[in-house]
């Protein structure tokens, strides 16, 4: 058997791309951190340092007496909560449908949810908007929420696709010889190989909520409605201006519950999808 072998230059190369990448990643959320701590007179500075020199939390306390991010935070919680949950709830069977019954009618409704994809939101928002007026859930949560599903069932379905796939049908052959019936099929062998790409899919569908904008400015109109990326925008002024230090850490703030969120289940992901190849 040939082996190929990635010369040192070749190698030195692709590190030097990773590292590139990873830096241009980072950047963003380095400079945010380093902005929020900062004093106003290093924020207007014309020559602008990494760490700053006198570190201060007067933009957190700013941030926090200016508006009410503990009350929007509440709201973005609960709207990305119940639309990642509802949303995986209603794709996992028909990911399973699709999946083990590749029918013209299955492929077609793949097809469908990939184009789906590339839909603008302001393709969509005007017959959502008229949708949520009949049902009078204008200004409200339940109503965001069914947005919110609506527009992460797509990518949540096509998600779920491709790990029932990833589960051999061997498996549910050999449990139906055993004498298993298909519903303790499904609940014994098949859910638990499906658990770890059913956690992946929440996460991702909620962190698709939690940083969502557009629909929640256009069908939120009470403050005490809005949500956090809505409620980020008053730090900016009628003529432009942003108040950078206090945006600064209500960004940084917001930031946190989705590092938090994929720190916490990121090595179960991990174990979760090697259990399963190792059982398969």
């Amino acid at each position: 058997m040939s082996t190929t072998r990635t010369s040192k230059p070749a190698r030195a190369g692709q590190y030097l791309a990773l590292l590139g990448y990873l830096v241009f990643l980072a950047f963003p959320f380095l400079w945010l951190i380093s902005t929020a701590f900062k004093p106003p007179r290093e924020l207007a500075s014309l020559h602008p340092t990494w760490i700053p020199k006198d570190p201060t939390l007067a933009n957190f306390r700013q941030a926090f007496d200016e508006q009410p991010l503990l009350r929007a935070a509440g709201n973005s919680l609960i709207a990305a909560v119940c639309a990642a949950l509802i949303a995986v709830a209603i794709a996992t069977p028909m990911a399973y449908v699709m999946a083990r019954h590749r029918t013209f009618l299955a492929r077609a409704a793949t097809g469908w949810v990939v184009v789906s994809q590339a839909f603008p939101f302001v393709l969509v928002i005007i017959p959502l908007f008229l949708v949520l007026k009949n049902l009078g859930q204008i200004n409200s949560l339940p109503g965001l929420i069914m947005v919110y599903v609506v527009w992460a069932l797509p990518f949540a379905l096509w998600m779920l696709v491709g790990y029932v796939r990833a589960v051999p049908t061997e498996l549910e052959e050999a449990a139906a010889v055993d004498g298993a019936g298909k519903l303790r099929t499904l609940v014994s062998i098949t859910a638990p190989l499906l658990a770890p790409g059913i956690v992946a899919t929440i996460l991702f569908a909620f962190i698709t909520a939690w940083n969502e904008f557009f629909f929640a400015l256009v069908l939120l109109k009470t403050p005490e409605k809005q949500t956090l990326p809505v409620v980020l925008t008053h730090f900016i002024g009628a003529e432009g201006a942003a108040d950078l230090g206090p945006l600064a850490a209500a960004a940084f703030l917001a930031t946190l519950p989705s590092l938090v969120i994929f720190a916490i289940i990121q090595k179960r992901i991990t174990g979760g999808m090697l259990t399963g190849a190792v059982k398969s």
